[in-house]
């Protein structure tokens, strides 16, 4: 084996063991068992699991973002956009299980930059300008798209993360169901809204 496919095997090896176990739960030993070779052939290639997994954390990162950036990046109407997007998480999640656990699981090394949470916050800086021409179009005070753009953001996501679990029902109809009260939700939106006891 080349020293670029066992760095590769040994990523692969760390995805499915990290999906699995987590970060805590796994070892360089069980790394290196499990790929068939000595613990340090892991610490060459990667200096530790910290340095494997945040390699593997990164390319799920760049899959994810890349995945959710497409489907924004389109001209089209609004609620299409909601739609893409909802699509393309769910899409992740169903070609990428092991991805998807990597990036919503909580460890110490995720804790830094890469996560999901930061992910999403790119994300959500995206819908934030979308939403605000929108808000600015329709009348709406524009200063709040960033709570708005936040709410939308979360929904899908945690969502997604339900769906992860139970892959029914379909991805479809899931992302109808999310568009439906993202888009229903926000075509009615009162100007100046408040709380019944205000």
């Amino acid at each position: 084996m080349t020293a670029k496919e066992r760095r590769e095997q040994l990523l692969t090896v760390g995805r499915a063991l990290f999906a699995e176990k987590g970060f805590e739960g796994t070892s360089v030993e069980e790394i290196a068992t499990r790929a068939d070779v000595s613990k340090p052939v892991v610490y060459e290639h990667f200096g530790g699991k910290e340095g494997m997994y945040a390699v593997i954390v990164d390319r799920e990162v760049q899959a994810l973002l890349g995945a959710l950036t497409d489907a924004l990046s389109v001209r089209a109407h609004p609620r299409q956009l909601v739609e893409r997007a909802a699509l393309a998480l769910l899409g992740y999640i169903e070609d990428s299980p092991d991805g998807f656990r990597i990036l919503s699981r909580d460890s110490p090394v995720a804790q830094t930059a890469g996560t999901f949470s930061n992910l999403l916050g790119d994300v959500s800086q995206q819908v934030e300008g979308l939403l605000g021409a929108q808000f600015r179009k329709r009348g709406l005070d524009p200063s709040v798209a960033p709570f708005y753009s936040q709410m939308l953001v979360g929904m899908v996501a945690l969502a997604g993360q339900h769906w992860a679990e139970v892959r029914e029902p379909s991805k479809q109809v899931v992302a109808a169901h999310m568009v439906n009260l993202a888009w229903n939700g926000l075509s009615t939106l009162e100007r100046d809204p408040g709380l019944p006891g205000d």
